[in-house]
């Protein structure tokens, strides 16, 4: 007992005892402590290691299981999904994701996600590992733009090129055709890139079709260069004869892009990120040229233009430059008669102008149509019957002018070479129609009556010379003959009376002899008739 214990004594005088406790810590409070300290760190480092929650939507959720399904990124887990459920209007599911911090940076409005399972399409096989470990999220890092934590799914699984050396190229083409997300792009029949999306452009004139082109392939990529679509086959005909261009078998049942510069020209400077491109429909189309000015015409044509339709050719000379873009059926209740309207666009600047004297494009045209333009159906391939414009002068044509006044300018037409045929033979049958057949065949078939009959006659008459002349007539020739010879003795020079005639035939020449002389004198000497030869002499 201690000395300040030994002091306390109460009032008798008695000692009492001071108790006092012990100071000390209990150990059962240590491992509450402790635990408190360690919840606390982990919950400090859960969120502090905590990465962003994103909602995506989707169409459906097929493959998807709360707690389950892992999103990723080249097969690294970067998240997984928390939530799943529909949305108000029951339209798409949306899924709650929870990502890892690390892929806090990369989520921007480009990011994009899409449902990875098994698949099989045109060009391949995809998501065979999902049919044993189950479906997940595939993500796309976007490197750039806003930061974003709603994102849209994509229903399609995109080309990820991320992470590639290479460059990202949009080409413009009227319509999709066999073209598709993985559909391979290629240079000189080797695949140097692929389709990684397409859609459509906001006015709906066109696809956007974007495409990627792997190092170093993309640094032929030129401001001249041409790219077309190498699906199916292309075949084409010309004076050569017949061509077949394809650039693989795999092109033919998948489709793919090529592309190529053009020969003969230089191929220019390398293009930039994105670059814009025309998608042509064939390799032949890359060679043709492309003018941003057109201009539209009416035709007017009366009879059938059947095997005639939108894009065909209009030709001047043999040479394209333009092309039927509208066609229809009219009834003129004026001239109570059918007629269809044609309307084609020309690009003029493929006409160009020479000469040193310049005029209106306008004007012009009025010349060429007071000189004889004029448009024409003709047959473009015998085997399809297909019809094209052909514009030709025509200088023998009536005089005509271009119609204004109308929704486009209106130049005139001729038929076509068998409607000219045809009107030509249905003029002569008209006038056919109009002679008097029936009268002509009544004279015709008299006239061979009298025909006839004159044959008879002429028979009988022969039939009588034949039976009465001929015998007369013989014996007629057989005297002429007998005095004929009788004649040719008497001639001879060694009969007494050839010799006769012969003396005489001298005499006789002796005679004209002698007249002549007297002739000659009587013309000089008209005078001796009257005085004689001697009185002339006389004088």
């Amino acid at each position: 007992m201690s000395e300040q214990q030994i002091q306390e004594t109460d009032a008798s005088g008695a000692a009492q005892a001071v108790v006092k406790p012990k100071k000390s810590v209990s150990i059962v409070w240590i491992v509450p402590l402790v635990a408190l300290l360690i919840g606390g760190w982990l919950a400090f480092k859960a969120i502090t290691e905590k990465g962003p929650t994103i909602t995506i939507t989707f169409k459906s959720a097929e493959g998807l299981e709360a707690g389950k399904t892992k999103i990723k990124f080249k097969d690294v887990e970067v998240g997984q999904v928390e939530e799943i459920h529909l949305s108000r209007d029951l339209s798409h599911v949306m899924v709650t994701a929870q990502l890892t911090r690390d892929a806090k940076d990369y989520l921007t409005e480009n990011t994009r996600f899409w449902v990875v399972r098994a698949r099989v399409a045109g060009g391949g096989v995809s998501g065979l590992g999902t049919l044993f470990s189950g479906a997940y999220i595939g993500m796309d890092p976007g490197k750039s733009g806003k930061k974003a934590r709603s994102f849209k799914g994509l229903e399609t699984p995109p080309i990820v090129t991320t992470d590639l050396p290479g460059r990202h190229f949009m080409l413009k083409a009227e319509r999709l055709g066999s073209l598709d997300i993985g559909k391979p792009v290629y240079f000189r029949q080797i695949q140097v890139g692929q389709v990684v999306a397409y859609e459509m452009e906001k006015g709906g004139q066109a696809i956007d079709i974007k495409i990627f082109i792997h190092a170093p392939h993309h640094e032929r990529v030129r401001k001249t260069t041409r790219f077309w679509n190498a699906g199916g086959v292309d075949v084409s005909v010309d004076a050569g004869g017949i061509k077949v261009n394809t650039e693989s078998f795999v092109t033919i049942i998948i489709g793919g892009i090529a592309f190529e510069n053009p020969k003969h020209s230089e191929p220019g400077p390398a293009v930039k990120e994105g670059e814009i491109f025309r998608l042509y429909d064939r390799r032949e189309d890359i060679y043709k040229k492309t003018y941003v000015k057109k201009t539209r015409w009416l035709l007017h044509f009366q009879g059938s233009v059947r095997g005639l339709s939108v894009g065909a050719p209009v030709k001047f000379k043999g040479i394209t430059i333009g092309e039927v873009i509208d066609l229809k059926l009219e009834f003129d209740y004026d001239a109570k008669a059918f007629r269809i309207p044609v309307e084609i666009e020309i690009e003029p600047k493929r006409i160009s102008m020479t000469g040193k004297e310049t005029i209106d494009r306008k004007r012009g045209n009025e010349i060429l149509v007071e000189k004889g333009l004029r448009a024409q159906l003709k047959q473009g391939n015998l085997l399809t019957g297909q019809l094209y414009i052909d514009l030709d002068m025509y200088p023998d044509e009536p005089p005509s002018k271009i119609v204004y006044g109308g929704k486009y300018p209106e130049i005139p037409t001729i038929p076509t070479p068998i409607e000219e045929i045809t009107k030509g033979i249905t003029r002569i049958v008209d006038k056919l129609e109009k002679l008097p057949l029936e009268q002509i065949g009544k004279d015709l078939r008299e006239t061979l009556a009298h025909l006839n009959k004159s044959t008879e006659q002429l028979l009988k008459l022969m039939q009588t010379i034949d039976e009465k002349v001929a015998p007369a007539a013989t014996a007629t020739l057989e005297k002429t003959e007998t005095t004929l010879t009788k004649v040719d003795r008497l001639l001879d020079a060694e009969s007494p009376t050839g010799y006769e005639l012969k003396q005489a035939l001298a005499e006789l020449a002796d005679a004209a002899r002698n007249i002549s002389v007297l002739a000659d004198y009587l013309g000089r000497h008209p005078e001796s008739l009257v005085f004689g030869k001697d009185k002339h002499n006389e004088k």
